[in-house]
């Protein structure tokens, strides 16, 4: 114990009298180990997010366009969609046998970056959406927030807000005469659910199709029969369904589909998308085959569009890591190059030290412990400046409601990172350790 302690004050006067190379070294080490390891936190959590959005997403169906377009809009709600297709088109589709399940998405408003989606109850089925307070929407114009959006805008059960076209909030709005009001606020799933502002799909028809304002959603129901001189369908209140029963969820149809209305006036709605569930595996071979035929309609597959995606993304992933690896390799070099360098200086000093009486594993134990000093202090910058980094990129991106990531968080891939930092600050002093063991006699004092 008295020989480490003597090593570890003899390593620590060293660093002490080398700031500027110590410093160098220290920082350098720090950049490596930080980039890694923000990388490794962003994209563990990116993937970790995307698994968790697109869990019981089999296909989506939506407008021909670019496939991943389609599975960042519908899926992961950070894209523009493709366009819009026909709920009378696709009605045939998702009336298969092979569809288990197929959830309505209308998109195209938001509120201050929040995008509004008008969809089933079915959506709230696949993220096992569960409230925290209030309740779901019964009638158009009612909404229930996601928890980050409640809690981003401070909104809750009962309050009122206006939609703005598409996902920048320009503080003015179409809408303005035809409020939302809050009914529920779901609580906290980890999912995409948490970012969005849910309604009833005839909020968002309503919204866009309105020739005459829309009926107020907190506005009670006007019987059907207290329409005089026309009929109650002809009505825009009953395009909202207010004034009779033609207005429906889409999940009171079987299997969350869309009914094929009769009235030629539903024939011309359009959703955004449909996000399906299979009924089987089976279905996988050929479904997708029978949707990309239709001459309007594309299908995407999220697992497929995701993996692409990070296939994408890993070839710069995978640059800067090496880059990353190049810079913790320069500061190896640096930890050996100041190590020899020290050696060739203090030949007489380490000699001087034997004839006091220090042990050979004093000296040797000395150089090592100054290599392993300048790793453990890299290891310490980097970790911080790996999780500043990565909280800083998920507080930018936490502006926009684009994806929930920060640097709060531990993974276990870390450890291998500390490791191979120290790991290279041990073996990079090995060397001038063995040459201390080796040049350190009480003769290279007699020979001066």
């Amino acid at each position: 114990m008295n020989q480490f302690a003597t090593a570890f004050s003899i390593a620590a006067a060293y660093l002490r009298e080398k700031k500027l190379a110590t410093a160098l070294n220290v920082l350098l080490l720090g950049l490596g180990v930080g980039t890694i390891i923000a990388l490794v936190l962003l994209l563990a959590q990116a993937e970790d997010r995307m698994e968790r959005d697109s869990a019981g997403i089999d296909l989506v169906i939506g407008a021909k366009g670019s496939p991943m377009q389609l599975i960042l809009s519908s899926v992961f709600q950070v894209d523009i969609p493709t366009g819009n297709i026909l709920a009378a088109d696709a009605a045939p589709i998702i009336s298969s046998r092979m569809v288990k399940r197929a959830v309505p998405l209308a998109l195209g408003d938001s509120h201050k970056g929040f995008r509004i989606v008008g969809t089933s109850k079915d959506y709230l089925d696949l993220y096992q959406g569960k409230l925290a307070g209030g309740r779901l929407w019964e009638k158009p114009l009612e909404a229930v927030l996601g928890a980050d959006v409640a809690r981003a805008t401070g909104l809750g059960v009962g309050a009122k807000f206006i939609g703005t076209h598409g996902l920048v909030d320009t503080g003015s709005s179409e809408h303005g005469d035809h409020p939302y009001i809050v009914v529920g606020v779901l609580a906290s799933s980890g999912t995409v659910m948490d970012r969005l502002i849910l309604t009833d799909l005839t909020s968002v028809w309503g919204l866009h199709e309105h020739t005459s304002p829309p009926a107020m959603a907190s506005a009670p129901s006007t019987p059907a029969k207290q329409n005089t001189g026309k009929d109650a369908k002809h009505q825009h209140g009953d395009k909202l369904g207010n004034k009779h029963d033609h207005a429906h969820d889409a999940k009171s149809t079987p299997a969350g589909k869309v009914d094929d209305h009769e009235h030629g006036e539903d024939e011309k709605r359009e959703v955004t998308a449909y996000l399906i569930q299979y009924a089987s595996p089976l279905a996988a071979v050929s479904f997708p085959r029978t949707v990309n035929a239709s001459s309007a309609m594309q299908a995407a597959s999220p697992a497929l569009e995701s993996a692409r995606l990070f296939q994408l993304v890993g070839v710069g992933v995978t640059a800067l890591k090496g880059f990353a690896v190049v810079m913790m390799v320069c500061a190896g070099l640096g930890i050996f190059i100041g190590l020899m360098n020290a050696l060739d200086e203090r030949r007489a000093d380490l000699a001087l030290l034997r004839v006091l009486g220090a042990s050979p594993t004093v000296v040797v134990l000395s150089t090592l412990l100054q290599g392993a000093i300048l790793g453990i202090l890299g290891v310490i910058l980097g970790l911080i400046i790996g999780h500043v980094t990565a909280d800083w990129i998920g507080q930018t991106y936490a502006a926009s409601q684009r994806l929930a990531i920060g640097g709060r968080i531990w993974i276990t891939q870390e450890w291998s990172i500390i490791g191979g930092a120290l790991l290279l600050a041990l073996v990079s002093s090995l060397m001038p350790a063995w040459r201390a063991y080796r040049d350190a006699t009480p003769e290279l004092l007699a020979a001066k």
